[in-house]
C-alpha cells in the first residue's frame, strides 16, 4: 500500500464473532490498517461473549490482542461524547474514540446506528466489515490475501483447509470478500 494505513476503530460487535476477529486483527497486525478500540468497546464484546466463553478464555483473548495490537487502546475519548448525536446514545463512545484516535473509518455491523452526516462531521465515515474488507482488497489485494493466509494460519487447532476458510468468512458474513478471494484460494 502506497499510502498510510486507515485508522480504524473496531466496533464491539466486529470483535466477539472469532474468525472475524481474527482477521481483523491480523490485517491491523501486519500494518494494513491502524486498528483502535476502547476499553469499553472491549468490555461491550467480552459481555456478548461471556454467557458463551468462560471469561477466563475471553480475558485472555483480550490480553493477547493488546499484546498483537499495544497501540490499539485510545483513552481520553469520553470528553468527545457530548458532542455526538446518535440514535443510540450508547453508541457514542464508539465515534469519541474516533475523534480521539484521528479515525477515518468505523467498522461495525450496526451501520444504520451512525448516520453518514452526524460522522461526517468529524471526518468519519462507517463501513461494515465485508465493505471494508472488500475495499482494502481492491486495494492491496496481494497484501490482504497475505494476510487472509496467516489468519488462516492462527487456527492451529482446527487447522481449517482453504476451503474451510471461506466457508467460515461466508459464516461470518464476509460474503463479497469471499467472492473476491475465492479465485485465489491457493494463496490461502
Amino acid at each position: 500500500m502506497a499510502s498510510e494505513p486507515p485508522i480504524v476503530v473496531l466496533d464491539a460487535c466486529v470483535l466477539y464473532p472469532f474468525h472475524l476477529r481474527n482477521i481483523l486483527v491480523q490485517v491491523a497486525a501486519e500494518g494494513l490498517i491502524e486498528a483502535r478500540w476502547t476499553d469499553e468497546i472491549h468490555d461491550e464484546w467480552m459481555r456478548n461473549l461471556a454467557g458463551v466463553v468462560p471469561i477466563e478464555r475471553l480475558s485472555i483473548t483480550r490480553r493477547l490482542m493488546e499484546v498483537a495490537l499495544p497501540d490499539a487502546a485510545i483513552s481520553g475519548y469520553q470528553r468527545h461524547i457530548d458532542h455526538v448525536e446518535l440514535p443510540d446514545a450508547g453508541d457514542r463512545h464508539v465515534v469519541a474514540a474516533g475523534i480521539e484516535s484521528g479515525a477515518t473509518v468505523i467498522v461495525t455491523w450496526n451501520v444504520a446506528d451512525f448516520p453518514a452526516g452526524e460522522l461526517a462531521k468529524f471526518g468519519l465515515r462507517c463501513q461494515n466489515p465485508d465493505d471494508f474488507l472488500v475495499d482494502l482488497h481492491d486495494r492491496a489485494r496481494n497484501l490482504l490475501l497475505r494476510s487472509l493466509a496467516n489468519a488462516r494460519a492462527n487456527l492451529s487447532r482446527t487447522q481449517l483447509s482453504p476451503a474451510g476458510f471461506l466457508d467460515a468468512m461466508t459464516a461470518q458474513r464476509l460474503t463479497r470478500l469471499v467472492e473476491r478471494v475465492v479465485r485465489r484460494v491457493d494463496r490461502l
